[in-house]
């Protein structure tokens, strides 16, 4: 394709016809033209917004750009509303390309009631690969606000689901003829299908009924990364148990394949929390169908401790994901 603004034939075609989502908040949405999205809120509500790129895999993109940036908005405790989608293509891309990235974007959205308000399509050659950013839009009841920052010493530090699950689902797919040189197809296939568990918004709906103090989505940088961060921003330590931390074993041996270390490998599907009683939450969890552990404490002070038996080690701040060691 021609580098520049896709043409309007293919931006209807292949951008605008495949979007179906509408929500009744949204009075302004994705049209030929339009360079705003407009959302009606009542006086009550806050509006809440998040934007985040997918540059790590081209592999289900359009899936994986919603879902991380409306887990964003879920570990705030708001409700999604919408998403402004913006694709930077490679030249030779297709048609038919877009198209698809469209259609796996509005599916995500489709399943999270969500309506894809507008964006920015664009073939350039400042990429060599799709690259989606997506802005995320949504709503929380004035007082509902849940943030990062909201870890006080002596709450409990809690985990859903299993950390990995995004990164191990990419790389069973981005590496899969590798992969099949010691596991089986049926072993990588199960992998794969982790981006089916990668929504967050379940427990995190859970979580604001159950009285949860803090969340944050486990993204790049994996659990080290994510426990350092809402550290961090609330100003306390941790004691974290690293046996306690769930971890699918396709993670572990997909890691051990490639040296990785799983707990630094990219984690949506996966949210942190923190609350006074981690017990009562990740029983109010479980009555939903979502797993759920308490993996240590918040402590006064600034140490951030692993514990591993015996053994005793501090987190780091952040480092670059394990997954770009791979891919």
């Amino acid at each position: 394709m021609k580098t520049g603004k896709v043409s309007e034939s293919v931006l209807k075609r292949s951008v605008l016809k495949q979007i179906h989502t509408k929500r009744e908040e949204v009075i302004l949405g994705a049209a030929v033209g339009e360079d705003c999205a407009a959302v009606q809120l009542k006086e009550d509500e806050i509006f809440v917004l998040s934007t985040d790129p997918i540059t790590g895999t081209s592999e289900d993109i359009g899936n994986l750009a919603v879902q991380v940036t409306l887990n964003d908005l879920a570990s705030s405790g708001a409700q999604p509303v919408g998403i402004l989608l913006t694709a930077l293509l490679p030249e030779d891309i297709t048609e038919q390309e877009i198209r698809k990235m469209t259609q796996q974007a509005e599916e995500a959205c489709q399943k999270a009631n969500v309506q894809i308000m507008g964006g920015h399509t664009e073939v350039t050659s400042a990429v060599s690969r799709p690259v989606l950013s997506v802005t995320g839009v949504g709503k929380v009841k004035k007082g509902g606000l849940i943030s990062t920052s909201g870890v006080k010493a002596g709450m409990d530090i809690v985990v859903t689901k299993w950390v990995g699950l995004e990164g191990t689902s990419i790389l069973a797919k981005e590496k899969k003829q590798e992969l099949l040189t010691r596991f089986s197809e049926r072993f990588i296939t199960g992998a794969q299908k982790f981006d089916e568990m990668l929504s967050v918004l379940p427990e995190a709906h859970a979580a604001v009924k159950s009285g949860v103090s803090a969340m944050h989505d486990i993204t790049e940088g994996g659990i080290f990364g994510a426990l350092w961060e809402m550290a961090e921003s609330s100003g306390v330590g941790l004691e974290i148990e690293l046996k306690k931390i769930p971890l699918k074993q396709e993670t572990v041996e997909i890691c051990e394949f490639f040296g990785l270390n799983p707990y630094g490998l990219i984690s949506s599907g996966a949210m942190l929390m923190a609350a006074k009683d981690g017990n009562r939450l990740t029983m109010d969890l479980k009555k939903e169908g979502i797993a759920a552990c308490v993996i240590g404490k918040a402590t006064a002070g600034n140490d951030r401790i692993l514990l591993n038996g015996d053994e005793k080690r501090f987190l780091e701040p952040p480092k670059t994901d394990e997954l770009y060691k791979a891919v």
